[in-house]
């Protein structure tokens, strides 16, 4: 599996993070070549080397031929996004860089739309459907699929003050689109007077990656560092790219742990609690007992949920309990990877959920809802129809003649027959 980490050190821009791709070792022949597909005369991307703080990086121009002649100030398209929808669907473009080209801009449509307050269809682009707005969109999704890239994880995005000036006037920053886009992302402030997440970063991000932290553990093959246009007094103003691959080996997973305290709680609705968190999200809950103070029993509610759930997990376990506050800490914790695969008992499907490690199946465990809702239609007991399903699982994963068990009075074969009726 190929991973690319995204370092956000100043923010992010869509030239900057296909500058980054690119000098990760991403072909701009490659990428011109999807922009071509666009029929957008002239629209290519070129290179230039930059240094910010020291720090040797690419920069990116896009180019396109003019309608009229160049002013000092180039001006900006202003596109419906239903022109944008249909440019993109026309293009002569790979099936897959057309579909996430399509969805950035949907999720930078969605969030003007709610931002003025007017139905999809009727949202013009001003900044964002530019030419070089879409060709940093396409040519960042075009990047991903010439470095092969599988999986995407990004940094916390930092975001700066001040204001900026756009089509509808002076906006506060971040600008409202962005902040719209980075709804359930994280975010740390920065006191940079300057844009440091542009509204097509944002969307790119929120598409693309799949989960937000610090580093992953992960064996590195190549770095790219973008730089943006401007040169800041205050950091490098760059986007930094490592990618490389994860090793089973190297399988860490970093998960949030989020615990309460109670010492005035009913003990009727700990339930109500622990199914709020969970269907918030939560990866796991449970409870232990805990000596409060002034003597007082209680016990402590734990939950442990991604970043992109911490929020709505909090919120669950502070409206259903009676806490006042809820503490937290971020851990990382090996993990197996986990796939599913789905069997038959007498004719109702069950779904096992399978954990490897190093290429090796090492844990198989099926749905235990699922074994009950079959036990009732078969009229079977839930251990009975767990236990067949477990080697029905075993069987399907790996049936080998030496696995399968044969006997006058017994063949395991897809469908076992029960535990009790084989001879101990």
């Amino acid at each position: 599996m190929t991973l690319l980490y995204i370092d956000c050190v100043s923010g992010v821009a869509g030239d900057m993070l296909m500058a980054a791709l690119i000098h990760a070792g991403a072909s701009v022949d490659g990428i011109n070549s999807s922009l071509a597909g666009l029929s957008i005369p002239g629209l290519t991307v070129s290179t230039e080397p930059r240094e910010r703080h020291g720090v040797s990086c690419l920069g990116v121009n896009v180019s396109w031929e003019q309608p009229e002649p160049a002013s000092t100030e180039r001006q900006h398209a202003h596109r419906p996004y239903a022109h944008i929808r249909s440019l993109l669907e026309r293009a002569d473009l790979a099936p897959k860089v057309r579909q996430r080209s399509q969805s950035v801009f949907a999720r930078l449509a969605g969030a003007e739309a709610r931002i003025h307050g007017v139905p999809l269809d009727e949202v013009t682009f001003h900044e964002v459907g530019s030419e070089d707005a879409i060709a940093d969109v396409v040519g960042v999704v075009m990047a991903l699929e010439l470095l092969g890239v599988s999986e995407v994880r990004c940094s916390p995005l930092p975001l700066g003050r001040g204001t900026v000036r756009a089509a509808h006037g002076v906006l506060p920053l971040p600008a409202p689109a962005t902040l719209e886009l980075l709804k359930g992302i994280p975010v740390i402030g920065s006191d940079i007077n300057k844009e440091l997440v542009t509204p097509t970063g944002a969307a790119l991000i929120a598409e693309l990656a799949s989960s937000f932290g610090g580093f992953p553990a992960m064996s590195i093959s190549a770095i790219g560092y973008g730089g943006g246009g401007r040169d800041l007094a205050e950091q490098p103003n760059i986007v930094r790219v490592v990618l490389g691959s994860q090793s089973h080996s190297l399988a860490f997973g970093e998960v949030v742990l989020l615990e309460t305290n109670l010492d005035d709680c009913l003990p009727e609705i700990v339930p109500d609690i622990v199914n709020a968190a969970t269907d918030a999200g939560a990866l796991d809950v449970w409870t232990s007992p805990a000596g409060m103070k002034k003597g007082r029993p209680g016990f402590v509610v734990h939950a442990l949920a991604r970043d992109a759930q911490v929020d709505a997990v909090t919120t669950a376990l502070l409206r259903e309990s009676t806490s006042l506050g809820v503490r937290m800490c971020t851990y990382q914790r090996v993990e197996l990877e986990r796939t599913f695969i789905e069997v038959d008992v007498d004719g109702q499907p069950i779904k096992v959920k399978v954990g490897s490690r190093y290429g090796i199946v090492m844990n198989v465990s099926p749905e235990h809802d699922d074994c009950a809702v079959a036990a009732q239609r078969v009229n079977k007991s839930v251990k009975e129809v767990f236990a067949r399903a477990l080697g029905a699982a075993y069987i399907t994963l790996d049936p080998r003649p030496d696995l399968i068990q044969t006997s006058s009075s017994a063949r395991w074969s897809a469908s076992p027959p029960s535990p009790m009726d084989t001879p101990i």
